[in-house]
């Protein structure tokens, strides 16, 4: 009866170091895209720790009724608000309450006194009817830091 021996890969002395330099180049290069999104995430988490840095919020529109759209047609929406606080206003976080809506979340702190806004697209294709949808914000603000924003808008049903 034959003996089983254990299998080992082999490979040539060249392929060994072609081999450890595309697992080293693999990765730097996951590496590399590290730093892109993760110094903003770090600004936001420390600006949400610092209650010194909190500030407050008035939002001109909190709440909006569109009326009636096309199925099929993208409604854009937004939000304003303004810092009513002395430390620049940082809006952390926007989710929709669905993914038919996409928020566009400010990249920039809003200056104390200054307007802002937030905003949204929302695809009517397949949601026929009354759509009641939601974005909630995050944001460095005193007493609450969580907000909900509502829109409203009746698609009517496409006719083929």
């Amino acid at each position: 009866m034959p003996t089983l021996r254990p299998f080992r890969l082999r490979f040539k002395p060249a392929f060994r170091n072609l081999f450890a330099v595309l697992a080293f180049l693999a990765g730097m290069l996951s590496f590399a895209g590290c730093g892109i999104g993760d110094n903003r995430a770090i600004a936001m988490q420390q600006v949400m720790r610092d209650s010194a840095r909190y500030t407050t919020i008035q939002w001109l529109d909190s709440s909006r009724d569109f009326g009636t759209i096309p199925e099929g047609q993208n409604l854009n929406v937004s939000f304003r608000f303004r810092n009513t606080g002395s430390s620049p206003l940082v809006i952390t976080q926007v989710r929709p309450s669905c993914g038919c809506t996409v928020p566009e979340q400010p990249q920039e702190p809003v200056a104390p006194g200054a307007v802002g806004k937030i905003n949204a697209s929302f695809n009517s294709v397949g949601h026929p009817g009354v759509q009641r949808k939601t974005l909630f914000v995050t944001a460095n603000t005193k007493g609450v830091q969580n907000y909900s924003l509502h829109f409203t808008v009746v698609v009517n049903k496409k006719t083929s």
